[in-house]
């Protein structure tokens, strides 16, 4: 063929192939993207500034994507990569579909890890926390939290985000802290804070409270043990006989994984609907290594439904159901009252609705200060006492009898987070008092520390709540108008709607307070007489401006004085808690949106709207961050923050498998950055599908770097094929060959397909159809086909005019297409033809004509191709068994049923075979091809055995169009 007229040529008269017009570019093959990539930073400069400004120059709408914060701690990672490319595919899709787009990058900086970090610098200079002040700590935080901004703001940049990285926000940022805090005393002065002393999720490695979106739940192996609780009382509708002094004490018996609970028991739970038996013990199990705990004549109360597994567990190998039995009006001792009088109070029976016969013994050990039902139904039956017996770092308090000091877990050492002696010294204590019916391990799921990863407990503390079930201004309480601004929101995809609902229907009321250094506070002071905060618009106004001035760390700082006014400060204790990290990052629409509300008196260049267009994070955040987002939004102005939200799912390796250091499965995104460029990352970005879990390796990656070497070489042969267009070469659509209409047809389509996708964030569905159509219609139909008419055609031929229009079309709809996905790469080629153009950043997709839409040619090249596949299989076929050496040897007769080749009318069958000629005749069942020889001269330029070749004398071995061509070259060179 034409493009294998750079060879030496058969013709010995003349070199032809100065007058092939192969295509040129200086556009390289090869991407050399690590070094390309940051020169193209440099050359766009403050690439946002210049995007919004020409956005409000033109009047575009505007769409906000509200950023939610990274944590500011260590390089980023694979998560951050794929979080900040997706948030940067909306915001540079958007530009590209013609709107002023504001997008704030911000950090989240307050909370534990970083404190963890500044607790290890100190004690590797050999200072303790208590021994640094807490002005001092939390300055180290913030020159810590600072660091990382400007490291991973950098990192951000050098992957291709586009954002307004000048003006960014982060948590720990003054006017951010003083923000987050008058949204707080929203909270406080509207009424829907309490301080309330009730079990929450507490993690003695933190020393700290956690709320739901803190946990994560891992496998975790507990002891297990069945407790009899002996019955002491009995109301008068139980028979006599139950404690007559003739029988043994019967004892109800419980089952818990936690033994370390049972000094806190004050009750047992029991379900009203569960049938529940009076057993006698008449045999033990035999040939046991042990004696155990149980004996004949023992008298239980279980349910009736568990009572086999009880007595399995307890190596009891007969019994005698005696009697029905209701526990309700039962009194029990403690089962360690016989061992110290500080157990000598009554345990009492109470009715639960969440006692269950399924596991257990169908009734429930309970201590309200460590289980939330534990709370609960201790409260329904009237009791208002909760004991705590559990300090801060995990260990019983002095006044707990017989287990003062005994640590529950450990919290520091290579043991951290493991179990402490409470659990063993606990079962020894219920050993010596003739109460440990049985013993085991269980494995379940237990709740742990997302941060620490150690196990947490319940624990009774006096915390800050903020109601979800009490009637706001509007009549709705907060969980209501969350359920409504969850009906109300977009979701992407849509079963991310489910999922929150179902958690915000679920949850508890909202814990905001935690008792660490490193946050913003709960500034507001509490009346010492009444126990409430105090509300003073003046004195809220005076903690917010001395925050937005100082930052928060002057409530620690500053007298109390400063801030009361003409109240007496020696009446008020001022809260030193900070806010759950939550809050502060549920507040970032306040301070990063607000501010910048035409409505609220904002004339500057940065404009945005609230609520946000849309929030995108992983899908772990519809606890996280869209939650408390929502929360606070709702709390606040009675609406959701957002308009939409998207989730994404999470990065594992290549087996499917969570990523971890220690397992060296990792994948860094700087590395892949600096080996392969920023581009390879992000296409492997817009390959997969975000909404679920996606994979990582290098095998997947090499097929990303396939896949971009495709895309790359399909721009450079437009960009070849387009060497010196001119705009005076363009053909009317009227004029086009019927291939050139159908390309534009295929055109028409992917521009309606693409401006769908990217309209609705289904990054996929833009680049999956493109690269289909740069393989499928341009590299293998059109490419193929047209190459002929490219390189050896005359240039003011019909064929080649419309054949480089349609390229341009083709070339200026990729490049914008492309922008938002590989914006590195498209530029490199929009500059590469358009040196003067600007940025291919700054374009909107170019209106495509509906006049393109031809569903005619469609149907006729859907035909065509169904004869090509054959024709090429048989041409392979015949190279393989070297009957033909190529294409253009060939000239096949090819037969099919009648109206088989009536989409070919009109075509040159040979051009579309990429043979010398063609042949079709109709005849038979099935479309069959002969390949015959193509028994004619051969063309010296263009390599085509065709009969006119030598027709023209001046051009003895060249065919008539070749001819021609070179009669042209030759009078214009």
């Amino acid at each position: 063929m034409a493009d294998d007229a750079q060879t030496t040529s058969e013709s010995t008269a003349r070199d032809y192939r100065d007058t092939v017009f192969l295509p040129e570019t200086s556009f390289p093959m090869r991407g050399g993207l690590p070094q390309k990539e940051p020169l193209i930073l440099e050359q766009w400069g403050d690439l946002y500034g210049k995007l919004r400004a020409q956005r409000q120059s033109e009047s575009a709408p505007l769409y906000v994507l509200h950023d939610g914060p990274p944590y500011a701690n260590g390089d980023i990672h694979i998560g951050h990569a794929l979080n900040k490319t997706l948030k940067d595919f909306v915001v540079r899709s958007r530009f590209l579909l013609g709107y002023d787009v504001d997008y704030v990058p911000g950090w989240d900086c307050h909370g534990l890890p970083i404190e963890w970090k500044i607790e290890e610098e100190f004690r590797s200079k050999g200072r303790r926390k208590d021994e640094v002040s807490k002005d001092e700590f939390r300055s180290a935080c913030r020159a810590y939290a600072g660091k990382y901004i400007d490291l991973q703001r950098d990192q951000f940049l050098r992957l291709g985000v586009v954002g307004d990285f000048a003006n960014r926000y982060a948590t720990m940022d003054f006017k951010s802290e003083a923000a987050i805090v008058a949204e707080f005393h929203k909270f406080k002065n509207s009424g829907q804070l309490y301080r309330g002393s009730k079990p929450v999720m507490w993690s003695p490695v933190e020393r700290t409270a956690l709320a739901d979106a803190e946990i994560e739940y891992h496998n975790h192996v507990s002891p297990t043990i069945w407790v009899k609780f002996p019955v002491i009382a009995a109301s008068d509708d139980h028979d006599d006989d139950l404690l007559a002094f003739r029988n043994p004490t019967p004892s109800i018996v419980i089952w818990t994984t936690t033994p370390w609970t049972i000094p806190a028991n004050r009750a047992i739970s029991y379900g009203p609907e569960i049938a529940y038996g009076l057993y006698e013990v008449t045999a033990m199990e035999t040939g046991l290594e042990f004696e155990p705990w149980a004996a004949p004549g023992d008298r239980l109360i279980v349910a009736d439904k568990l009572a086999e597994d009880v007595f399995k567990a307890a190596k009891i190998a007969s019994w005698t159901r005696l009697s029905d039995l209701n526990p309700s009006g039962l009194e029990c001792a403690h089962p360690l009252a016989a061992l110290d009088s500080g157990y000598g109070f009554s345990v009492p029976l109470l009715s639960g609705d969440h006692v269950t016969d399924d596991a257990g013994t169908g009734f429930v050990h309970t201590a309200p200060g460590h289980g939330a039902d534990d709370f609960e139904v201790w409260k329904a039956h009237g009791h208002h006492e909760v004991p705590d017996t559990v300090d801060p770092d995990g260990a019983y308090y002095p006044g707990v009898p017989l287990f003062a000091g005994l640590k529950v877990l450990e919290t520091e050492g290579k043991k951290t987070g493991k179990f402490g002696p409470a659990n063993g010294a606990v079962m020894e204590k219920l050993i010596e008092a003739g109460n440990l019916l049985a013993r085991g391990r269980l494995e379940h799921s237990y709740p742990h520390s997302w941060r620490s990863k150690a196990p947490v407990i319940f624990r009774n503390t006096p915390q800050w709540f903020i109601r979800m079930d009490e009637p706001l201004k509007s009549g709705d309480s907060l969980r209501e108008t969350a359920l409504q601004a969850i009906d109300d929101t977009a979701f992407h995809p849509a079963a991310g709607k489910n999922r929150i609902r179902s958690m915000v229907e679920g949850r508890p009321d909202w814990l905001v307070s935690r008792q660490r250094a490193w946050g913003t506070p709960l500034a507001m002071f509490i009346d010492k007489q009444t126990g409430q905060p105090l509300h003073d618009a003046e004195v809220d106004a005076r903690i917010v401006k001395a925050i937005s001035e100082g930052g928060a760390d002057v409530w620690f700082t500053a007298p109390d004085s400063d801030f009361l006014g003409q109240h007496d400060p020696a009446r008020y204790e001022k809260v030193e808690d900070i806010l759950d990290v939550w809050f502060d990052s549920g507040s970032t629409h306040a301070f990063t949106l607000d501010p910048r509300l035409p409505e609220h008196g904002y004339t500057g260049d940065r404009p945005a709207h609230w609520p946000a267009d849309l929030y995108l994070e992983g899908s772990d955040q519809h606890r996280g961050w869209f939650q408390s987002s929502l929360l606070e939004g709702c709390g606040t102005r009675g609406r959701a923050p957002f308009k939409a939200v998207l989730t994404h799912g999470f990065t594992l390796d290549e087996n499917g498998e969570k990523m971890s250091k220690s397992k060296g499965n990792t994948t860094d995104p700087l590395t892949i950055i600096k080996e392969s460029g920023a581009d390879i990352l992000r296409l492997w970005v817009a390959l997969v599908d975000y909404s679920d879990d996606q994979r990582i390796g290098k095998q997947i990656l090499q097929t990303t770097v396939d896949a971009y070497r495709k895309l790359r070489n399909t721009v450079r042969y437009l960009l070849g094929a387009l060497s010196n267009f001119d705009e005076a070469e363009h053909v009317a659509y009227a004029d086009m060959p019927p291939l050139e209409k159908f390309i534009l047809h295929r055109l028409w389509e992917l521009d309606g397909q693409v401006r769908s996708a990217y309209e609705t964030y289904r990054f996929q569905d833009v680049v999956r159809p493109v690269l289909e159509f740069c393989s499928n219609d341009l590299s293998a139909l059109y490419f193929d086909i047209r190459k002929d008419s490219l390189y050896c055609d005359r240039p003011d031929a019909l064929r080649r005019r419309a054949a480089r229009t349609v390229m341009h079309e083709v070339f200026v709809r990729l490049t914008a297409w492309l922008a938002p996905l590989t914006p590195f790469t498209m530029e490199e080629a929009w500059t590469t033809l358009y040196p003067e153009g600007g940025s291919n950043c700054a374009r909107v997709i170019p209106q495509t004509q509906d006049a393109w839409q031809n569903l005619e040619e469609a149907a006729r090249w859907a035909s065509v191709q169904s004869v090509l596949e054959v024709v090429n299989d048989a041409l392979e076929a015949a190279r393989r068994e070297k009957t033909i050496g190529g294409a253009l040897d060939a000239w096949p007769t090819v037969t099919g049923p009648a109206g088989s080749f009536a989409a070919f009318e009109g075509l040159d069958a040979a051009e579309v075979f990429r043979t010398s000629g063609a042949a079709l005749v109709e005849g038979g069942d099935a479309i069959k091809v002969a390949v015959n020889l193509a028994d004619y001269p051969k063309c010296a330029r263009s390599w085509r055995r065709v009969p006119d070749v030598g027709s023209d004398a001046d051009y003895p071995d060249l065919s008539a169009r070749d001819a021609d061509a070179v009669r042209h070259w030759d009078a214009t060179h």
